[in-house]
């Protein structure tokens, strides 16, 4: 049973309270009375580790103790903050649905109390999380900025303490009513956003779409990127992922069609398949072909999306996608893998049948995709 929001934010909060508000719940707070307020969640990650003989790892109350430690929370420039502690911390390597229905529903308990949300989150699957909550968080009307670090706060040379400071200015000073990630002063729409360095201070781009914002002297907002809050009166909704019968496949020279055929076995439900240049697949390979078309034929949502960094997958610009699309697969257009992948969980999850989900993939809910006119 999917946990509440009221549930899914109790628990592993409490730590030092520096200014606690008595109508809150247990956690670590910086207060004032007169400023936004933050609400940040810490799922884990390399953000709040801790260095030990056996190289650094996550220690239960080890970030609080780091940001109690910061000055600059406590500047009037700075907003009130609470940091509420998951139990356990996790590697983001090891999230799945269920820690992204956690995170969601954290979010949407504490919706009214605060101004604003943090995720801080490891960066391995960090695009991954943050390509799934705008499909989760549904009427979402403020702004939840996902963040982390490459090196931890406890390193003397780090990157994490800019990405927080700025990713808790922006979650309190504008009003983005979206899911975004800050990562190496580029503020990335959520569902955008793909991990583009493993060992980067600039981890992460957006590369068929630009920034909402950058990080310069002063932090600059392009506003007319910016999608438009939700109508006056709609209320924030938690949508849980529960269809977890999707996957996702990288075409390589010479695939065979058995690997492909196994992959499509049921009771897989969709599929994203990563292509070539602009979705293409060998034309010159009638099983593996036919297995594709098999599986579509029987109601397997195959959608195709491109192994660049940038660019789209339109199927029929060259023979060899056209024969991807005689076989049943849809274009993903720009979608990212990521992003492609979320939206399946999502509209199995609402219920849709296989031919309604062919058709609500090329459609833009929350800014992920451009469909070419």
């Amino acid at each position: 049973m999917a946990p509440s929001p009221a549930q899914a934010g109790e628990g592993r909060g409490e730590g030092i309270s520096l200014a606690p508000e008595p109508s809150e719940p247990a956690g670590i707070v910086w207060a004032a009375v007169a400023r936004k307020k933050v609400y940040i969640a810490y799922t884990g990650g390399t953000i709040g580790m801790e260095k030990t003989p056996e190289g650094y790892r996550p220690r239960r109350g080890f970030l609080a103790e780091q940001m109690a430690e910061m000055p600059e929370l406590r500047d009037p420039e700075m907003p009130a903050c609470r940091l509420h502690e998951y139990e356990p911390l996790l590697d983001s390597s090891n999230m799945t649905p269920a820690e992204w229905l956690r995170i969601a529903s954290d979010v949407a308990g504490h919706h009214d109390a605060y101004d604003g949300f943090i995720v801080l989150h490891g960066t391995d699957t960090m695009a991954y999380t943050a390509s799934a909550l705008p499909f989760m968080l549904q009427g979402l009307g403020k702004p939840v900025v996902v963040t982390g670090s490459q090196i931890p706060l406890a390193a003397v040379r780090n990157d994490a303490r800019e990405n927080l400071i700025t990713a808790l200015q922006i979650a309190s000073r504008f009003a983005i009513p979206e899911v975004c990630l800050y990562f190496g002063g580029k503020l990335l729409r959520g569902c955008r956003a793909v991990k583009v360095d493993a060992d980067g201070l600039e981890a992460f781009a957006s590369p068929n779409f630009p920034p909402l914002g950058e990080a310069g002297v002063e932090f600059k907002v392009n506003w007319d990127l910016v999608r438009p809050p939700p109508p006056a009166g709609v209320a924030l909704r938690v949508q849980a992922l529960t269809e977890a019968r999707v996957g996702v496949l990288r075409l390589f020279p010479g695939i065979s069609a058995s690997v492909v055929a196994n992959v499509l076995r049921p009771p897989l439900h969709g599929l994203v398949l990563e292509t070539f240049g602009a979705g293409n697949a060998p034309d010159r390979d009638p099983e593996l072909l036919a297995a594709i078309a098999e599986a579509t034929a029987r109601g397997v949502v195959v959608v195709a999306t491109t192994q660049c960094l940038s660019g789209t997958a339109r199927l029929g610009q060259y023979a060899t996608g056209a024969a991807l699309a005689k076989a049943g697969v849809i274009s993903g257009y720009d979608l990212t893998p990521e992003a492609a992948l979320a939206k399946l969980f999502y509209l199995f999850s609402i219920g849709l049948s296989p031919a309604e989900v062919r058709l609500e993939m090329p459609r833009d809910y929350h800014g992920e995709i451009t469909v070419p006119g």
